[in-house]
């Protein structure tokens, strides 16, 4: 599965150079960090002492680490520190002097109460980027509600257009996707901060919304609903306004997700696919907006002409016909993935659970080649990067044993 192990031609990368220091958890900023990582940037991940990231526990499914935590902490070092103990403040100063960005997301206000909200840092550190992380943003009444990343996709109305139709049918989508959508504005709003700061000299404050960002991926449906007309309606995995577009059972009990979008495509479907050309005029089917008003009766007549052919003879009558086609993946199916390994997609990162594969940051460039570096484990550069600041090994031995670190 793996393709290739990792041995570029060192050539720079746009981060390089660039400190990152981040208070850190779960999904949004790790994910925002490591994507910083990736482009070469310094990455100092802040963790508890004892139990660091508590994604670190969610499950052991990757050798005995943690599915989120193994994506989304490559190519960082882990610093143990207790924020709130009385030596933290000067760790945290010394690694900010020399930082260009801190990257947090603990609860609303915590950051402030210790002295790193932008306005506290800004007079010492005028370059300093900061970017603050929160379920609703940094004011506004929802500002101290707890964010898990289920709640925004409720609050954002993302769960009124996935799922099946009926009060009951309401489906959230399978990854965290906002967390992502929050770490992905992140991580560009802290690419354009820094690009602001090489013409300006100051460091900016960024205040990223997970409501925000996942509210901004519903335009289109809100926009569909606009001046309280109806919203889309949930159509399962087929598409709400166009048909038909989804997924169909083949005759072997796989299925085959297809879409067409105009009326050559409809035709083409009609003679090369469902072998019916006479189906191509049918009064019933002869618009998209019939189509889907008349769903069930066409999704009978297509079941009925894959019932005797198998997922990838269907596939190769649609590549026959130009009609957009997919197979229908599960999580094994990804990982095989044939386009993927074709592109050499996957290199292998070392964990503290031994060699892991990983796949490279999309958007291949050929001015450099990503860093993919280990997963820390917890605390591994507490000593190196203590030692950076100045302190002796007999005070780091001494934070240690009082917990501090």
């Amino acid at each position: 599965m793996v393709a290739s192990s990792h041995h570029p031609t060192r050539a720079q990368r746009p981060l390089d150079g660039i400190t990152v220091v981040s208070l850190e958890h779960a999904i949004a900023a790790p994910f925002c960090t490591r994507q910083l990582a990736d482009l070469g940037a310094r990455v100092i991940k802040v963790e508890r002492p004892d139990v660091g990231d508590f994604a670190r526990g969610y499950d052991e499914r990757v050798d005995g680490l943690a599915s989120h935590f193994v994506w989304t902490n490559r190519s960082k070092e882990s610093l143990t520190l207790n924020v709130k103990a009385e030596e933290a403040g000067d760790i945290m100063q010394g690694l900010l002097k020399d930082a260009d960005v801190l990257v947090q997301n603990l609860a609303p206000g915590a950051a402030a109460r210790l002295g790193l909200s932008f306005e506290a840092l800004h007079e010492y550190f005028p370059r300093l980027i900061v970017c603050d992380i929160s379920g609703y943003g940094d004011d506004g009444p929802y500002r101290d509600k707890k964010a898990y990343d289920l709640m925004i996709q409720s609050e954002a109305g993302f769960l009124s257009t996935t799922g099946l139709p009926g009060e009951d049918g309401m489906a959230k989508a399978g990854c965290s996707i906002a967390d992502i959508s929050a770490g992905m504005y992140a991580y560009s709003s802290v690419l354009s901060a820094l690009l602001l700061r090489e013409r300006t000299g100051v460091g900016s404050h960024i205040d990223i919304s997970m409501l925000e960002s996942l509210v901004e991926w519903m335009s289109y449906p809100m926009y569909y609903a606009y001046g309280g007309a109806e919203p889309p309606a949930r159509a399962g995995a087929s598409h709400a306004t166009i048909y038909p577009y989804g997924p169909f059972p083949a005759g072997d009990g796989q299925s085959v997700m297809l879409g067409l979008q105009n009326e050559r495509e409809w035709q083409a479907f009609c003679e090369i696919v469902l072998k019916e050309p006479a189906l191509a005029n049918d009064a019933r089917f002869s618009s998209n907006s019939k189509r889907s008003t008349n769903r069930d009766e066409l999704r009978a007549l297509i079941c009925t002409a894959f019932s005797d052919l198998s997922a990838e003879q269907v596939i190769a009558r649609l590549e026959q016909a130009k009609i957009a086609n997919a197979h229908v993946n599960d999580m094994q199916g990804v990982w095989k993935h044939p386009q993927l390994k074709a592109r050499q997609r996957w290199v292998e990162i070392p964990t503290s659970a031994g060699q892991l594969p990983a796949l490279l940051p999309p958007g291949r460039s050929n001015a450099f080649t990503p860093q993919m570096a280990a997963v820390p484990a917890l605390g591994e550069h507490s000593a190196q990067l203590l030692g950076e600041l100045g302190f002796s090994e007999e005070a780091i031995t001494d934070l240690k044993s009082r917990g501090v670190i």
